[in-house]
């Protein structure tokens, strides 16, 4: 192995030994997996293809659509799983439609028709998340945490959508403390929605925490965790 390659690896178990850690100390969803995503913004498919081939990677997340287009095919072939984690317009919902296994970011009707026209086309069935501003924070996508119920019951409706739960993306902070209550919050919503059973959905999916706060989001009953710069280290955004 590269030096590279042996910090991905080093990095990647160093992740997966916290979040094992951090469910020890849950009180909710304690039954429940965590399932750990890389998130690959800027990441060199080489790189997400040596994880997965040599490490166990099982789940990649993309936010852009060209990036996401432009791995695709070797990170699939690698064995991984592409989710889309980003804002995703009207007019790219054609580049992810029917490959991603989840789109995360759902937060409008509009982009929820889309997706469920693309894939009536394409005849299949496209699992998403409802994103949830839960900081009510106006630079940042999302419905407003009390529209939860409703906007689930609303596209629900959509025949081509796979409704599979909630994601959420805490505002910036600078203690675990200030994280914690959001992601209470978040996990109080999901369960308040998903303990009922008028839905038919087998293990909904609660992602939330990225590297600055997945193991608290563990702790607050995480489902999924978005981690990218505690595996790949820092990396420069265009």
């Amino acid at each position: 192995m590269t030096e590279r390659q042996l910090e991905l690896r080093d990095n990647y178990q160093r992740v997966l030994e916290t979040i094992e850690n951090a469910k020890a100390k849950r009180t909710v969803n304690t039954d429940r997996e965590v399932v750990l995503l890389a998130a690959t913004k800027t990441v060199p498919a080489e790189e997400i293809t040596f994880l997965a081939e040599h490490c166990g990677l099982r789940l990649c997340g993309e936010n852009h659509a060209q990036e996401f287009a432009a791995k695709y095919d070797a990170v699939t072939a690698a064995g991984a799983r592409m989710d889309f984690i980003g804002h995703l317009q009207t007019n790219k919902v054609k580049v992810v439609a029917g490959r991603a296994g989840l789109i995360h970011s759902v937060d409008s009707v509009r982009l929820a028709e889309e997706i469920d026209r693309k894939c009536a086309k394409l005849g299949v069935r496209q699992g998403i998340l409802i994103e949830v501003n839960i900081g009510m924070e106006e630079a940042k996508s999302g419905i407003a945490p009390d529209e939860f119920g409703r906007f689930m019951e609303e596209i629900s409706a959509f025949p081509s959508l796979d409704v599979r739960g909630m994601m959420t993306m805490a505002p910036k902070c600078t203690e675990n403390e200030e994280f914690r209550k959001y992601f209470h919050e978040s996990c109080r919503i999901f369960l308040d929605f998903f303990a009922k059973k008028t839905h038919n959905i087998g293990e909904p999916v609660l992602s939330m925490g990225m590297s600055d706060s997945y193991a608290c989001a563990v702790e607050e009953g995480s489902t999924m965790v978005r981690v990218g710069s505690a595996i790949f280290g820092s990396r420069k955004y265009t």
